[in-house]
């Protein structure tokens, strides 16, 4: 049997690699930002804005950090989706392009075609979907999704991060995520 961290903290604010900035973020992230037209998104629109997909690029990271280690324990050498969540917070920054972005989403999707067991599958899948949000807002969508199939076996625990990531996605993409397709 592979060892894995305990996920329940990872990416959360107790997580001790993340910067002390990032814990109050995620503090307030279900806090309705307030925008001059009130307008939340379009459900049917799976591209959205760019500010809106660097919204969402925000909260699939953290999602996706914190399914990483099933990934890890399986294939720690392999560096794929590690790197890809390290492009999508360089996009973030302004520093890659999207079509940068893009290529490192497609070598997450390689990694988990490699992988044998259903949770590195599955974890893989999460952080290539969340990297992609960075193209396009409707792979968002994918990553409750895909998070449910990383915890084959054990719905407590399987129940227990769907809700971290409905706690923790900012309030006005809840029902572009949850309720959109």
């Amino acid at each position: 049997m592979i060892d894995v961290p305990d996920l329940r903290t990872l990416g959360s604010p107790s997580d001790p690699r993340r910067p002390a900035s990032a814990g109050r973020d995620a503090e307030t992230s279900n806090v309705v930002p307030l925008f001059a037209d009130g307008a939340l998104p379009d459900v049917s629109d799976l591209r959205l804005s760019e500010d809106d997909r660097r919204e969402l690029v925000g909260w699939t990271i953290a999602c996706a950090e914190r399914l990483l280690p099933l990934f890890q324990a399986e294939r720690p050498d392999d560096d794929r989706p590690r790197e890809a969540l390290a492009a999508a917070e360089a996009f973030l920054r302004g520093e890659l392009d999207i079509d940068a972005v893009r290529e490192k989403a497609f070598a997450c999707h390689e990694a988990a075609r490699q992988a044998q067991d259903p949770s590195a599958v599955a974890a893989a899948r999460v952080c290539g979907q969340a990297v992609a949000v960075a193209h396009l807002a409707g792979h968002s969508r994918q990553v409750p999704r895909h998070t449910a199939r990383a915890f084959p076996g054990d719905r407590s625990r399987r129940d227990e991060e769907l809700a971290w990531q409905r706690m923790n996605i900012p309030a006005r993409f809840d029902a572009y995520v949850y309720e959109g397709d």
